[in-house]
């Protein structure tokens, strides 16, 4: 093993900060400060410091497991566990029909990866049947870009910008927990003289940082947008001009506002309206703002309108397409954002395209050399795949995922996988997901392979491989190529990353997310491209397209070029609370821990911050319930019974609880959380849903 420095990127949030990688003597990896990346400028968080922690042997899968018929997961070789995995599949297919074989990818998979595995679902598999948990991440924003702005990616606009603006408004996103480096960007702001207003129903290390914090109740982040569009109105802040020149759509949201004054909208969230009149004031004074989103509005049955409310405030006050002002989303998952562009998500195809656009699936067909007509249709979104195996789906194969742990009422999921004909996994840890499969493989992580992820900036990055993996490890490119050989297709499936990512150069060109001008050598010699970034044409070939960096400045991405208003109203949450179930539940993440936590709970340090689940209530809410600091209770809901030791804090409302959700077991906090799908983005309702407590000693007594 070289004794070299590899310039590369963290494999966990959507910020990708840069890292240097050096492979020591003793075969650990050694993690050092990368102070040309912009986004961090050397600083890492402790997931991203530890992360070589889970390239050991002893944390990470090396072999590939077989089910006996003892019932129990045994080593085997790859051949025998390629021809289960291919016989397995193959079976369902010939017997039920192509779509009973499902594919459920992740937000964590490379570009290559991604692409290379909505490819194998509609060419080897003919499967409609494919989505990923990205779903669960962003789409609600997605929906919304969409429908206001012609257009979806996290930011159109670089992290470097928020300092400069004016006055951000931080909604439903702890920051400082969950992508800590991120958080110098919200100090610069501050001490150039902007102002940060925070939205949470907790007072969460980042609120601790907001000039301003509003704490609604869970599930009305609608009305509290709604009421201060009103005050915009009321108060004649809407900057007319710019809503006449580059809008549409303004009367039916300015009524549909109007009808949420400030009392109406302070009783439906429980934020004080002298605070809804100063929150206007902060965000329309300076002549820059922002608008940032992230899980808390999104993740609702409603959320898709949620955010097309926020939509609506940051255009009545001239806020989107200008310099340092629009809306953003503050994607979560590494790759969630180019893991949904190039073909994963259940109705898109490479370049961003939409699987049921003839065009779309005629150009992709030709890059793919195949009928366009063959390629299946949109089929079911994240929770209706997981929710419908067993049943309409009997075989799946699933890649970087643990919905064991991550999926809303999440005991029916793990019910729905045990219920499976075939399911294998490829993973690099015996995830909770991965011990119920009937084949595990063991690939390639992020410091063992080359790919490119698209950061929450829109930012297209070069991951470097920067050691040899052990051996009895694969790439899931390899993987995906041994199966569609053994399933008939032996063309189209490379396994080096790069030609690859050549593939969908070509894929995308001319779609909505386009990659084609982008090289692996311009991101190794640029830190990055933006994407959208075409290939110029022949006459222009000495240039490259310089990428893009802010998106809307002269048009939005609509037919017109102006931007849509949606009109929208609150509704409540598909689950209030009621005398049974009178508590709400929210759930979130802590900075020790990532996601399911597959990866981070084998890493020692983070363990020692982060050791396991809890439940986190007000004092008030203790004191009815008789609980003091540590007493394990049980949080019920209509879909099952957590468990976890209390966390007593001023720092939360009375009339709820918060739950981590990176464990499994008793404390699994998705056992409670509901499936109530947003009717766009098909997001599931995790952010608030009816619960009960009870004291672990005598179940029978409600809170």
């Amino acid at each position: 093993m070289q004794n070299t420095v590899t310039p590369t990127h963290c494999p966990y949030c959507a910020l990708q900060c840069g890292m240097n990688l050096t492979p020591a003597a003793d075969g650990t990896v050694e993690v050092s400060e990368r102070t040309d990346f912009p986004v961090n400028r050397g600083a890492l968080c402790g997931k991203g410091r530890t992360a070589p922690a889970v390239l050991s042997s002893r944390v990470r899968l090396t072999s590939p497991l077989v089910r006996s018929e003892k019932g129990t997961l045994v080593p085997a070789t790859w051949d025998e566990a390629l021809d289960r995995i291919a016989g397995g599949l193959g079976r369902t297919r010939a017997e039920h029909g192509p779509d009973a074989v499902g594919v459920f990818g992740g937000g964590g998979l490379t570009n290559e990866k991604a692409y290379t595995l909505g490819k194998f679902a509609r060419v080897v598999l003919g499967t409609s049947q494919i989505d990923y948990n990205g779903r669960f991440c962003m789409s609600s924003a997605a929906a919304a870009g969409m429908k206001a702005f012609g257009l979806d990616r996290g930011l159109p606009f670089p992290l470097e910008d928020i300092p400069r603006t004016g006055c951000v408004i931080l909604v439903g996103s702890n920051l400082a927990e969950t992508m800590p480096p991120s958080l110098r960007f919200f100090t610069e702001l501050k001490e150039n003289g902007g102002t940060l207003i925070v939205v949470d129903p907790r007072r969460t290390r980042t609120a601790e940082q907001a000039d301003l914090h509003l704490a609604p109740r869970p599930g009305t982040d609608l009305a509290l947008a709604l009421g201060l569009l009103h005050l915009v109105v009321a108060e004649g802040r809407v900057d007319e001009e710019y809503v006449a020149g580059r809008t549409a759509g303004w009367e039916d949201a300015r009524a549909a506002a109007m009808a949420h004054w400030p009392e109406y909208v302070e009783r439906i969230t429980g934020v004080p309206v002298p605070q809804l009149r100063e929150a206007v004031r902060l965000f329309c004074e300076p002549e820059h703002a922002m608008v940032l989103t992230a899980r808390g509005p999104e993740q609702q049955s409603k959320g898709t309108d949620t955010v097309g409310a926020w939509i609506n405030l940051c255009l009545a006050t001239g806020r989107a397409g200008r310099p340092l002002s629009g809306y953003g989303c503050l994607t979560g998952q590494g790759n969630g954002q180019g893991g949904r562009e190039h073909g994963q998500k259940a109705d898109q195809l490479p370049g961003y395209r939409k699987l049921d656009d003839p065009a779309a699936r005629r150009h992709v067909a030709e890059v793919w050399g195949v009928d366009p007509d063959s390629l299946p249709g949109p089929g079911r979104s994240a929770y209706e795949l997981l929710d419908a195996l067993g049943t309409d789906i009997r075989s799946l194969l699933l890649m970087g995922s643990n919905p064991v742990v991550s999926a809303p009422r999440a005991a029916h999921v793990e019910a729905r996988l045990k219920s499976l004909d075939f399911l294998a996994v490829c993973d690099v840890v015996l995830s909770e997901t991965a011990a119920l499969a009937d084949v595990v493989l063991p690939v390639t992580q992020w410091a063992e392979e080359t790919g490119t992820t698209t950061s929450l900036e829109g930012r297209v990055l070069l991951r470097r491989r920067a050691i040899t993996p052990p051996d009895g490890v694969r790439s899931d490119l390899e993987v995906l190529r041994e199966l569609a050989d053994r399933l008939g297709v032996e063309k189209g499936f490379p396994t080096d990353p790069e030609e690859v990512f050549e593939e969908l150069r070509r894929a995308s060109a001319g779609g909505p997310a386009d990659y084609s001008g982008i090289t692996y050598r311009r991101l190794a010699e640029e830190n990055g491209v933006f994407w959208p970034c075409p290939q110029l044409p022949p006459q222009e070939a000495e240039k490259a397209h310089p990428g893009t960096p802010r998106l809307f400045l002269d048009r939005f991405a609509t037919p017109d070029g102006r931007a849509r208003f949606v009109p929208v109203s609150h509704r409540p949450t598909a689950e209030e609370p009621d005398a049974e179930y009178p508590v709400l539940l929210t759930t979130g993440r802590v900075v020790a821990q990532y996601q399911s936590g597959a990866q981070t709970r084998r890493v020692d340090e983070l363990n020692a911050a982060a050791p396991g689940p809890f439940v986190e209530l007000h004092p008030r809410l203790a004191a009815r319930l008789g609980a003091a600091e540590g007493d394990p209770v049980a949080v019920v809901s209509r879909r099952g019974r957590a468990v976890a030791p209390a966390r007593i804090t001023t720092a939360i409302r009375p009339d709820t609880v918060f739950m981590p959700f990176h464990w499994p077991g008793e404390g699994r906090a998705n056992t409670l959380t509901n499936p109530a799908l947003d009717p766009t983005s098909r997001m599931p309702e995790f952010k608030v849903c009816a619960v009960r407590l009870e004291p672990v000693s005598a179940p029978g007594k409600n809170s």
